[in-house]
Order: structure tokens, then sequence, then C-alpha cells
């Protein structure tokens, strides 16, 4: 399984060299979604963010979600139009995808009779499309539009007329209008405020999987999980070695997503600086790029998409297994106990509850790849389209 080629990717499959294109509020024409409906599929945490910010913009919006599902109530209550995601579907120009990767292929089954030529099909993931799980019909604009935040935060910074840093992907123009329609909706629900980014759904899909497998989920928590065994194997107690590498995390990514590499090393005290540059590379040596190429590889050439399509059709047998193995490390422990007793755990940060910060009261957020549903919820066994 190969990824398929979007209409802006090299057709020998090469990767572009050139700096990237960034959209912003000037760039894109709203009337490129004048008289259309949007029909959003979920309502979960892209998917209310998108729908509110669609709507407030002035986007005719119909919201798609199952019977019996409990985020109807929910988005009826926030003033908004309910559907099946069939009839939702049928009724959509623009019908934007933004239930779980995972039944996204089952859901689009249910629907695709109520997609027709002209119409757009919208992701703001490349997975489902990139390895062929799902095929939208000839005739169809198929883009993407992925805020770059979880959706709780797409929908604050746009109520406090803020915007969302975002990426723009077109795979099929059929029409010859698809990057100005999603450009359109890309303003619509704040991105282009902040800047939107236009890259491909094989660009988006590869570095996403990589990046969150070799660095941002895998990586750092392996790294965690090495150094604290390293001190408490060495006679270290498992508070130290807590505080030195899982809660000093945060302090150090913070000020890498404020000033990049440079403010990072400018604001640690110089012995830090220079243990972090003369041994770092020795962590982070030959052996492990080499383990990072092999991902890349797995994932260039679809062995990674196999793999987990095959997991979820088993019934998820590896993932539960290895999930359960990472709750049960004596870390989870050692810092559940340590997060009660000062004043940054989050029950007792105030300041979350009066910001009305829905991860204060448990809500999951994360990028449009962890999908709709919070991961303390199972899995369903038949699709699921909240």
């Amino acid at each position: 399984m190969t990824g398929n080629t979007d209409a802006t990717d090299h057709a020998d499959g090469a990767q572009h060299d050139e700096r990237a294109t960034v959209y912003y509020d000037r760039d894109a024409d709203p009337d490129a979604l004048a008289g259309k409906t949007v029909a959003v599929l979920g309502y979960g945490s892209q998917g209310h963010a998108h729908a509110l910010n669609l709507a407030e913009s002035g986007v005719d919006v119909v919201v798609g979600l199952r019977e019996g599902s409990s985020s109807r109530e929910a988005a009826r209550a926030d003033g908004l139009r309910v559907e099946t995601p069939a009839a939702a579907a049928a009724e959509g120009d623009v019908v934007s995808m933004l239930v779980p990767d995972t039944v996204q292929p089952a859901v689009f089954e249910r629907i695709r009779d109520g997609i027709e030529a002209g119409d757009t099909l919208q992701f703001a993931h490349g997975f489902n499309v990139h390895y062929g799980q799902v095929r939208p019909p000839e005739g169809v604009d198929v883009t993407m539009v992925a805020p770059k935040s979880p959706g709780h935060l797409v929908r604050r910074n746009y109520e406090n007329d803020q915007g969302t840093p975002g990426l723009l992907a077109v795979y099929r123009d059929a029409s010859g209008e698809a990057r100005e329609e999603a450009l359109a909706y890309a303003r619509a629900i704040g991105c282009t405020r902040a800047g939107v980014v236009e890259t491909t759904f094989r660009e988006e899909t590869e570095t996403d999987l990589f990046g969150e497998q070799a660095v941002l989920c895998g990586g750092v928590t392996e790294l965690i999980k090495a150094g604290y065994e390293t001190l408490v194997d060495a006679g270290y107690s498992p508070e130290m070695a807590y505080f030195e590498c899982m809660n000093e995390m945060k302090l150090i990514v913070d000020l890498l997503y404020e000033g990049g590499l440079a403010e990072m090393w400018n604001s640690v005290s110089d012995t830090a600086e220079y243990g972090g540059l003369t041994r770092g590379e020795r962590v982070v040596d030959d052996e492990v790029r080499a383990e990072m190429e092999a991902i890349l590889d797995e994932v260039q050439n679809g062995e990674f998409a196999r793999e987990w399509i095959n997991e979820n059709q088993a019934n998820r047998p590896a993932y539960t297994q290895r999930r359960r193995a990472e709750q049960s490390h004596e870390i989870e422990a050692v810092g559940e106990e340590l997060r009660e007793l000062f004043a940054w755990s989050e029950g007792d940060t105030d300041a979350d509850d009066a910001d009305g910060d829905p991860t204060a009261s448990g809500e999951s957020g994360g990028d449009p790849t962890a999908g709709e549903d919070s991961k303390e919820r199972p899995e369903p066994e038949v699709p699921n389209d909240d």
C-alpha cells in the first residue's frame, strides 16, 4: 500500500524544495462559500469548533450525526441544524469529514451516494485519502483544511477575534475552484487570521505520522521513561527522577514553542546548555537516526498504514496490550501522587476553571490525527460518527 499522489504533488513523487505558501485573510474570498451549505460530519473536538465558527461567519451549516448520538442534543442546543450523516451529506455542497480517522471509511460508504459531481469532500487529515481507504467519486473536489490546534482552542481563538494556524491542501480540483473554496472555509473558521500553510495530502500525512511516531509521541515518551528508569536503577528516588525527566519537560517545551531552540538555550543555565549540546548527540546518535529513517520508510511505503488498518480490523489487540503496559509504568503512579501535592495539579488550578478551558473537566484535545473522541472512551464496535 503506497500513498496516492495529490494534484499538487510532483508526478515523480519528489518532494518540493521551495518554501511553502502562506495565506491570510486578504487572500481568502468569503464569496467562494456564498450560497453553499457545509455539512459537518461529527461534533467532537474539531467538529463543534468548525460548525460553530462557520455558522457565526454566516455560512449555512448542517451537522451530520447518527441517530442516538449523544452529540445531537449538544449541537441543537448550540443552535445548529442536525441530520443523519447521509442526509447532511446529500444536502451539503461541502462535506467536511470530522469523524475519527478509524471510522471514516465506514461513514463514507454510508454517505457516498449523496455526494455528487460539483460537491467538495473535505478532510482535516489526509490518512484515508492518501492510503486509499476513502476513494472520492469522480468530479468531486477533494480538499483539506486542518487547524493545527485542538478544537476548543480553535473555538476560543475565534471568539476572541484571534486566529489559529492551519494547513490547506487540494487533492483534486475538479471544479477549478477548490483552492478558493478551501481558503474561504479556512477564513470562516478563523485560520487565515493567523496564517494557513499550503501543503499536500501526502506531505501532511507522512510528516504528521513520522512526527508522532519518532518525536512527539513515541520518541519523547520513550526518552522520558528511559531517563527515569536510568536514575531509579542507579538508586535515585522516583520523585526526583520524575521531576527531572517528566515534569521539567513542560518547561523546556514551552520555551521551544515560544522562541525555538535559541530561546530555550538562552533561557537555561550555561551548565545545562553545555551539557545538552555536548551530550544530546550521544543520545540521538547515528543508530537512532537510522531508526528514524526506517520509521519514515514504513510511513512512506504504506507499511505502517497496513499495520494500523489490520490492527483496527482485529479489534486492536496489540494496541490494547501496549496501552495497558504504558498505564502501569511506575512513572505514572509516582506522577499521580506528586501532582496531587502541588498547585499545578489540574484539580487545584483555579485559572483553568475561570478560563472555561474544557481540558479542566477532562475533555481531550489534540491535532486532527487524534480524532474526535476522548481516548478514555472505548472504541465502538460499530462506526460512531460523533
